[in-house]
């Protein structure tokens, strides 16, 4: 039988490091390295996308990977209104990085550029929050 308490701690460390990822490769193409961003983003995408594999997994229905918020009042409306965002956004940044990386990948930099420049925020705002609901929910009010 498969311990599976441990995968929303490996969530939540996939989700953090792809958040460093994410802006250490802002930071570097602020500064032209070029081969280093390409590098730091590849391993964003790897590191998210390692998420993702563990993550439905660890939801798999013969699992039943649901947790229940046990917080109440304005802690779960928090909650909620977190968890709402970071799910819509979730989906929607996934072809969003596909066609980024597709881009920067061809050397087509004007269009790579056009869409990183909402690419970006988003999934670094699905990485941040990844990690705040795993933290409201396993830590702060488990």
């Amino acid at each position: 039988m498969t311990d599976y308490s441990i995968f929303p701690k490996i969530n939540a460390t996939l989700n953090g490091s792809s958040a460093v990822l994410l802006v250490t490769g802002r930071m570097l193409i602020a500064r032209g390295k070029i081969a280093a961003h390409r590098a730091v983003m590849l391993t964003a995408f790897g590191t998210s996308s390692l998420f993702l594999v563990s993550y439905v997994y660890y939801h798999w229905p013969h699992h039943g990977g649901i947790v229940y918020f046990r917080g109440t009042g304005w802690a779960r409306i928090l909650y909620l209104t977190i968890l709402i965002s970071h799910t819509i956004l979730a989906i929607v940044i996934v072809p969003m990085v596909l066609i980024t990386l597709t881009r920067g990948l061809r050397e087509q930099f004007d269009r790579h550029r056009a869409i990183a420049r909402w690419t970006f925020p988003i999934w670094l705002y699905v990485s941040v929050t990844g990690v705040i609901v795993y933290l409201m929910l396993f830590q702060m009010f488990a």
